[in-house]
């Protein structure tokens, strides 16, 4: 089964480990932490007004939703491949842009999953306005993504590089 590059995650080895380590705990240690509680709440009598019940299902949904949500990453994710350097906008690349055409007014960044988002530089999802309207596109090509209010904005990329973190 092929995968088209929008539903592919990049990773460096080192964040699909963490992920993978994550997943592991929700699925194993936590889900029985989780039930523990669950079955002390209850021994606690009336359900309809037992604060400490709900809010342990409530921690059981987030917890399964997060499980769901890593197990689909992990299985679309591309492990330590950095994308080619040839300039065309794709996950894994540093671009730098210049919004409306004006090169001092430019921002570096990330385009990558948030789950790899770095403290290092900004991180944008490739199904962010910003990142699906740079992705594909080829250094010195323009981009246009729609801003939050409804209008259309206008860059300029200015450089593509793979990231190198």
């Amino acid at each position: 089964m092929t995968q088209t590059s929008e539903n592919v995650t990049w990773l460096t080895q080192e964040a699909y480990n963490q992920l993978k380590t994550e997943l592991e705990y929700l699925s194993g240690p936590a889900r029985t932490e989780i039930s523990m509680k669950i079955a002390a709440a209850r021994e606690e009598g009336d359900l309809r007004e037992n604060g400490g019940y709900h809010a342990a299902k409530e921690e059981q949904g987030k917890q399964e939703l997060r499980v769901r949500q890593l197990t689909q990453l992990l299985q679309n994710a591309k492990v330590g491949e950095a994308p080619a350097d040839d300039g065309i906008v794709e996950p894994g690349m540093v671009v730098t842009i210049a919004f409306d055409g004006d090169p001092d007014d430019t921002l570096d960044f990330l385009l990558a999953s948030r789950e790899y988002a770095s403290s290092d530089i900004e991180t944008y999802s490739p199904q962010s306005p910003l990142g699906s309207g740079v992705h594909g596109k080829r250094v010195g090509e323009n981009a246009e993504y729609e801003l939050p209010n409804g209008r259309t904005a206008s860059v300029k990329i200015l450089e593509a590089k793979p990231y190198q973190g």
